[in-house]
């Protein structure tokens, strides 16, 4: 352990749109943010190719390059970028208490989690050839379903979100074969008539997937196995859509925040970013098993820095809201 504990007004854990957009803010109020990027600098978007549906860039841009231009921008203010990931958290007391890399230990007058949440992926070694490739594999029809108007594409997932993206696909595509790996759906009712109901969509009970073809580069197919007949066959695609849910990244904050069945962080006020611990607010993914958009996420990382500006005025009557916040 380090014999020297840091003081800090504002530290934001995890990076991505919703960190970077409060360490902005943050920055902006003169709360000298501290931000520890996590063990996946610039969150889900460094694995993204093209982002198209982010206000402010005609003609699209990277998801690497989106988020070096964040970090940027964060840093022009004065936010502190560093590296490292935060191992364990203590909000018990007065004080709340971080560790970064199990060793460094940080005392904070406000928090702001912007851990996010990891998609869940089955595991495949060629789904992440291809994912890694950014040639065809995705967790999100929203952000990536543009990109495969007209074609033929596979989604695996069997719940409400899958259903719902099937659907959304189901617009753009000229087919979503849709792969259920029990002979039921878990879907509500409602989401299994509709995709049940769209001409375009094909669904495939007790069915696996077994891999997923590709060129080298881009995806052109996936093969499939009936998991009673054990029958295999292939199936023509350039996109493989992965929706079985995503794990948001809180377990270090377990016993401290109110988390839902999932782990998702609960706002103890809904409209605002706080959770039940006073001086911890929450941005993006974390929280957000709705919408999960790059957007959102840096909406909410706005959010989570108002919280917390206005949190240290009304607790120190010499720290003054900033105008130029609002402006």
């Amino acid at each position: 352990m380090s014999d020297t504990i840091e003081h800090v007004k504002c530290l934001i854990i995890g990076s991505g749109p919703a960190g970077y957009t409060a360490a902005i803010y943050a920055a902006r109020a003169n709360m000298h943010p501290v931000l520890y990027q996590g063990t996946q600098p610039g969150g889900q978007l460094t694995t993204t190719n093209d982002v198209e549906n982010f206000p402010g860039y005609p003609d699209g841009v990277t998801g690497p390059e989106m988020m070096i231009q964040l970090q940027n921008q964060a840093t022009r203010f004065g936010s502190d970028v560093r590296d490292g990931w935060i191992t364990k958290v203590d909000f018990s007391g007065d004080v709340h208490k971080v560790w970064v890399n199990e060793t460094k230990e940080i005392h904070c007058e406000t928090v702001i989690i912007s851990t996010g949440a990891s998609a869940k992926y089955l595991g495949l070694d060629s789904e992440q050839k291809y994912l890694k490739l950014g040639g065809g594999v995705s967790a999100c029809a929203v952000c990536d379903g543009f990109f495969y108007r007209n074609q033929e594409v596979v989604l695996v997932g069997a719940g409400d979100s899958a259903a719902e993206e099937a659907h959304y696909l189901s617009k753009l595509c000229k087919k979503v074969t849709m792969l259920v790996r029990r002979d039921e759906f878990r879907a509500s009712q409602i989401m299994q008539a509709r995709v049940k109901n769209t001409e375009n969509i094909e669904i495939l009970f007790n069915t696996e997937t077994e891999e997923v073809l590709g060129d080298g580069q881009v995806v052109t197919g996936v093969r499939v196995v009936n998991n009673q007949t054990k029958e295999k066959h292939d199936i023509p695609a350039t996109g493989f859509f992965v929706a079985i849910g995503h794990k948001p990244n809180t377990d270090i904050f377990k016993g401290f925040l109110d988390l839902d069945e999932t782990g998702y962080i609960i706002n103890s006020e809904p409209g605002t970013s706080k959770t039940n611990i006073e001086g911890v607010f929450v941005s993006g993914d974390a929280a957000d098993h709705v919408y999960r958009q790059a957007i959102t996420a840096a909406g909410t990382g706005c959010m989570a820095a108002l919280d917390a500006e206005r949190y240290l005025a009304a607790k120190d009557s010499s720290f003054e809201v900033s105008t130029s916040n609002y402006n």
